[in-house]
């Protein structure tokens, strides 16, 4: 587990947590064509906690982000926890106290099992993957937004299943997938994970 500042160019105040992994090449560490074991469950037992906890961060979008950057090679379960967005953020103490004693919370505790999906499409920051993993059944492995879908081909897709050996279903944000929507489904249709379809009305088989 990586505790971490995160900046975006809105600036819109978020705290943050997403696994890790490289589509294409590693402009910020770890492997190009890479991708690392993601901690499904921590990441939803602490989402939801802070969920809960909302109230202490109003000012906040609590989201989880896409699959990036590395490291990728560790043999262990990564997760990268973030606090954002600027310096004043970084250096609140009492916001980093609250993070932090949800997260020492949450690693002193066995979490949750849950179903366990790779998910395709959306945008970085990918809001009906975020509400199923804070309100669904669902914990997320590698989240592969939009914009990624040009590397995947059939030996990244691969290695991918093979850092995501927990997950039996793949979930789609079917409006999100843009030019890549057939060969998702066409590599998806080559493993026995059950697909289920995100769309604007909610979640379909």
């Amino acid at each position: 587990m990586f505790l971490s500042k995160h900046a975006s160019e809105s600036g819109t105040l978020a705290l943050t947590c997403h696994s890790t992994g490289n589509f294409s090449e590693a402009q910020f560490g770890g492997f190009p064509r890479q991708i690392a074991i993601p901690h499904p469950h921590l990441q939803k037992s602490y989402m939801k906690h802070l969920w809960t906890k909302r109230n202490n961060f109003s000012k906040f979008e609590i989201t989880i982000e896409a699959t990036h950057h590395g490291p990728t090679a560790l043999n262990k379960p990564t997760l990268f926890i973030e606090i954002g967005t600027t310096q004043k953020e970084w250096n609140d103490k009492k916001l980093c106290e609250n993070v932090a004693k949800i997260i020492v919370e949450e690693v002193c505790k066995e979490p949750e099992k849950h179903k366990v999906a790779i998910c395709f499409g959306g945008t970085h920051y990918p809001k009906k993957f975020n509400k199923e993993l804070i309100e669904g059944e669902f914990a997320l492995g590698t989240v592969i937004p939009k914009h990624a879908l040009d590397n995947l081909d059939g030996a990244l897709f691969s290695h991918i299943l093979d850092r995501n050996k927990e997950a039996k279903y793949a979930l789609v944000d079917w409006r999100g997938l843009g030019k890549n929507k057939q060969k998702v489904i066409n590599l998806i249709q080559t493993t026995n994970l059950e697909m289920i379809k995100f769309e604007s009305r909610g979640k379909s088989l």
